[in-house]
């Protein structure tokens, strides 16, 4: 389940204790997992006040960065306007792009011969990063259907492609969801006839 603005996501906590460290705390994400750096002295109560604290931090920052294109479906419009015109030398214009219920087996999908965009609610919450890597995805679809060499040689002018994909495929394993790609290959059906993923 993705997490809610409202709400810090559950994640496995890992805490380095250190001789050098005296005063200060910090802490970074590595994958899943939030390590808390702490100075070795700090009793057991300490610990976790500052591990909720940092995790707490964490989240703001998260939410900070996601993307305003979540908002609606204009602002996934405009954002694929922006995206197109940076990384597809504004080739790729779709008719329309929304936000639809989650789907089953994939995080968005295109209709080439509509020019039309769908983009499950399941990314509302992801990193910005995240949602531009869908969004040009998919709009490269507009441009070359199906899966091919081509196809990759222009969504991989974005150049966190490989990243989101990690992020994504980690994203449907922690949540169960089974869902193995951006979108399918052309002719497969997400029970919206004309898809061509």
């Amino acid at each position: 389940m993705l997490e809610t603005p409202e709400r810090a996501p559950a994640r496995r906590v890992e805490v380095r204790r250190s001789k050098r460290r005296t005063r200060t705390v910090s802490a970074y994400l590595d994958g899943d997992t939030m390590v808390v750096l702490i100075p070795a002295r700090m009793s057991a109560a300490e610990e976790r006040k500052w591990v909720a604290e940092m995790e707490r931090r964490l989240h703001r920052t998260e939410v900070r960065k996601k993307s305003p294109a979540r908002r609606s479906d204009d602002a996934l419009l405009a954002r694929c306007a922006e995206l197109s015109a940076r990384y597809l030398d504004g080739k790729a214009s779709p008719v329309t792009v929304r936000w639809v219920p989650p789907m089953r087996t994939r995080w968005a999908s295109a209709t080439p011969t509509q020019g039309t965009i769908r983009v499950s609610d399941r990314l509302r919450e992801v990193p910005s990063w995240v949602l531009d890597y869908v969004l040009v995805h998919e709009l490269t679809h507009l441009l070359v259907p199906s899966h091919n060499a081509d196809f990759w040689a222009l969504c991989r002018r974005y150049e966190k492609t490989e990243r989101a994909i990690g992020y994504l495929e980690g994203l449907s394993a922690a949540a169960g969801l089974g869902i193995t790609g951006i979108d399918s290959e052309p002719g497969e059906s997400d029970g919206d006839p004309g898809d061509a993923g």
